[in-house]
């Protein structure tokens, strides 16, 4: 696992470069230039110590190695100079392997500021990376910049969507594992780590003979059509311990070379997208196609052995897209290979695109018995589902995991299925999927209809006496007059992701007279319920001014008062989100057609019930709304006597920094039982810290800083000037000051909170043009005020009992949206209790 500070060292360098270098790929480019530059330089120079010969930077290449760029004294200009020299002469340099001198040729410097180049290289410098595995965990997380949508529709998967499909599938020592789309190789890695973790036995020792690792070497192989996706995913192969990986440049689609080669798993995220006219394929595929989508799948599917097994992220359209193309896919994929289909939440891809996405897990073997065929919903993955994809408790994926895994495993025993409950899905039998001929994969499609149990009548939004719906439009973007008059004007921008449902009081932008008129946009009154119904499907508002909206929208109007509320209608299609999804057609833009969607049925009570039922909910939001403002604002707060004396850090407490043993990585040193404090540890439990992520060895632990229980911390780097309580003795490395031999006129606890309330003040006084870290004569520096020794424990007092108060609402969030879930489906279900 990488840790935190690597994680950030990559980000400053990212950050370094983004004003010269804007574009992603040669920010890749330029970085991985210099992590490989002085990652050999680091080879050579552990070679040396060992007795050995330097390899890489020899004879007249000797005075290019890393750390002559390096040495004190040398000038901006000819610092610059002379690693611009350097990264041209490396396709030259014989001592270099031919998958790096590949990767340095046509290398050159984009930009020509000295001061610029050397704090990238300051920051590159602070890796200490000595082996290729630490290296490429490191690389891996510098190609998540890649995520963004390439010209061939190509998005980042994210690592632990790839470990996920990884699992359920179970590859083993001996497949042959293939990647058809292999962008930077992030399956044929989790792949790889999969095997080396199946066969370790407990000790940590690997039980792959070295014929078994020979093996597996050659039978892990990807394509893909762009070169520089082919050169990433061999650096990152290599970096991953792969003498000679093969990943080879080739159009899946077009070519026949390989046509006849086969594997026993394949995992691909393949491109969504195709080019204007569409793809021109072969004649040997089974699908007539010309959508990428249909032909990456049928390829798969084609090119796995009799008893081969495949992962495959699908966009919505092969889903339930009704083209004969997409028809004819399904039927074979059911017919020789489905077996489960995991539904994915639309937010996956975030922050890049908003695409929703499933999973077609495929095993020939079991396929060819099986009658039935299992269908999974992921709603939340571990990571809030906006832009920033922070993280969450909520996540089904080790739910679904466990329950593919049974399924399967009970197809594999010839045992029934019949009895198998599953949380997260259902079991649905072939005959049924094929019976109207779509073979439609939406497992929400089978799924008994949640209202069939309902205790009031159903209605349609197509109900002309109740509803009126209707759809928006967009002005010519290119006509100023159409634009900024005074007719508000909304678009998703105005609905929050975050919100459950959305008052809107005003929009981001308006449209004229002129706009309203010759578009298709139509005024909406207020009070109608506005229902997201393209790309994005099922946010959901409620307008609280007269307002147009875009075409994204279907916008329900309430034409009969005296029967139904707007705040009931959209409370009660929250429930029908999924099935919104389901119903909703075409490629990587789906949408729902206005008469699908005012097929939609909810059901009706009376009036007065509806309004009751608002009125529960809104109460309950009301808490919520309250809860989250008190874990939002809350900050502790320690009020200051002027009477009381302010104390420098260094003389309460004997400052000390943090050390590492070196070289990173050696086993003598790192993985035993001694406990290391890492920065990532101490986000996650507040004021006391139990390590958790690393340990040292009793050697390892003499050659670093040793801290006792009790003993205040503090972090200079990654996070700089955030304290914590360590809760065992333990090791702490080189981002880390400790407080050791604290003053016995000092409680620890508020010693702890003094600087917690100091931490923001902490960032401003860092040093580092962009990575900023904090120095120990800084630290020494601070200053507290110190009361007696008896004020000090009332006012930890306080504030311990103030933060269990509100961390309670936390909880407290989480039962008030259940209660509202649960007094939404009340509505669905017969004699449900309101």
């Amino acid at each position: 696992m990488l840790d935190t500070a690597t994680k950030r060292r990559i980000d400053s360098a990212r950050d370094i470069l983004v004003g010269k270098v804007p574009d992603p790929k040669s920010q890749v480019e330029q970085i991985t230039i210099a992590l490989i530059y002085k990652f050999m330089d680091d080879m050579d120079a552990e070679s040396e110590e060992l007795g050995g010969v330097r390899t890489f930077f020899t004879k007249e290449f000797a005075r290019y190695g890393w750390a002559k760029l390096m040495r004190s004294g040398l000038g901006g200009h000819e610092t610059l100079n002379l690693y611009a020299e350097a990264i041209s002469s490396m396709p030259e340099n014989p001592g270099i392997p031919a998958l790096f001198r590949s990767i340095f040729k046509n290398a050159y410097l984009p930009y020509r500021d000295p001061e610029t180049l050397k704090s990238f290289l300051k920051i590159i410098d602070e890796f200490e990376y000595d082996h290729s595995e630490r290296l490429g965990d490191a690389f891996e997380y510098l190609l998540s910049v890649l995520g963004s949508q390439g010209d061939a529709g190509q998005f980042r998967t994210p690592r632990h969507i790839i470990d996920f499909m990884v699992a359920v599938l179970d590859p083993k020592k001996e497949e042959k594992i293939l990647d058809p789309a292999c962008g930077t190789a992030g399956f044929l890695i989790s792949a790889y780590k999969h095997i080396l973790r199946a066969n370790t036995d407990a000790d940590g020792n690997s039980l792959l003979t070295p014929d078994d690792k020979g093996r597996l070497a050659q039978n892990i192989n990807g394509y893909d059509i762009s070169p520089d996706m082919v050169r990433l995913s061999l650096v990152n192969l290599y970096l991953h311990g792969f003498a000679d990986p093969h990943i080879d440049e080739y159009d899946t689609l077009t070519s026949l070379d390989k046509w006849n080669e086969h594997a026993d798993v394949i995992l691909a995220n393949p491109p969504f997208m195709s080019p204007k006219g569409g793809i021109k394929p072969h004649k040997r595929f089974s699908i007539q196609a010309t959508r990428s989508e249909v032909l990456f799948v049928d390829y798969m599917a084609e090119h796995l052995k009799p008893n081969g097994r495949a992962g495959i992220i699908v966009p919505e359209g092969i889903i339930f897209q009704s083209g004969t193309a997409y028809k004819s896919l399904r039927k074979m994929l059911v017919d020789t290979g489905l077996v489960a289909v995991i539904s994915l939440p639309a937010g996956v891809f975030q922050p890049y695109s908003g695409v929703k996405t499933s999973i077609i897990i495929l095993d020939k073997s079991i396929a060819k018995r099986s009658n039935t065929i299992a269908f999974f919903k992921v709603d939340n993955d571990g990571f809030g589902l906006g832009a920033q994809r922070r993280v969450i408790v909520k996540n089904d994926l080790p739910t679904v995991a466990t329950e593919i895994a049974e399924y399967l495993g009970r197809l594999r025993r010839h045992e029934s299925v019949e009895d198998l409950q599953l949380s997260q899905g259902l079991i649905v039998p072939k005959e049924k999927i094929a019976e109207n001929g779509d073979y439609n994969l939406s497992g929400e499609r089978y799924r008994e209809n949640i209202a069939s149990n309902h205790s009031f009548p159903l209605v349609y939004l197509g109900n002309a006496e109740l509803f009126r719906v209707e759809s928006g439009g967009t002005p010519k973007s290119d006509v100023e007059e159409l634009w900024n008059g005074g007719f508000p004007w909304a678009t998703l921008a105005d609905l929050p992701s975050t919100d459950f449902i959305t008052e809107i009081r005003s929009t981001r932008r308006t449209i004229s007279e002129r706009g309203l008129r010759e578009s298709s946009a139509k005024m909406i009154p207020e009070n109608s319920v506005i229902v997201s119904t393209r790309a994005t499907i099922g946010r959901i508002a409620i307008n609280r001014i007269p307002m147009a909206t875009n075409q994204g929208f279907k916008n329900v109007i309430i034409e009969d008062k005296s029967k139904v509320i707007s705040e009931y209608v959209a409370l009660a299609l929250t429930k029908l989100v999924p099935t919104m999804n389901a119903w909703a057609t075409g490629g990587t833009f789906k949408e729902i057609p206005k008469s699908r969607f005012c097929e939609l049925e909810i059901p009706l009570p009376p009036l007065e019930v509806q309004k009751k039922i608002v009125a529960k909910i809104e109460g309950y939001q009301k808490v919520i709304d309250g809860a989250r403002a008190v874990l939002d604002n809350y900050r502790p707060h320690i009020p200051i006597n002027p009477d009381w004396p302010i104390v420098k850090l260094e003389t309460v407490s004997t400052i000390v920094r943090g050390s590492s043993p070196r070289p990173q990585g050696d086993p003598k040193y790192f993985g035993g039982p001694v406990p290391r404090l890492m920065v990532a540890d101490i986000t996650r439990d507040g004021m006391y810290t139990t390590p958790l992520i690393d340990s040292l060895t009793e050697l390892g632990a003499g050659k670093s800083r040793f801290m006792k229980s009790g003993e205040v911390i503090i972090t200079v780097s990654g996070n700089p000037g955030l304290p914590t309580i360590l809760a065992v003795d333990a090791c702490i490395h080189d981002g880390f000051v400790g407080l050791r031999e604290l003053s016995n006129d000092v409680v620890p606890e508020y010693l702890y909170f003094s600087l917690l309330a100091l931490h923001s003040q902490h960032g401003s006084q860092s040093v580092g043009a962009v990575f900023k870290n904090l120095t120990s004569d800084q630290i020494r520096e601070f200053t507290i005020s110190l009361p007696p020794l008896a004020t000090q424990q009332a006012i930890v007092a306080e504030i311990e009992a103030e933060q269990a108060l509100v961390n309670a609402n936390s909880e407290l969030i989480e039962r008030f949206e259940n209660k509202i879930q649960a007094t939404i489906t009340r509505v669905w279900v017969r004699d449900g209790a309101l």
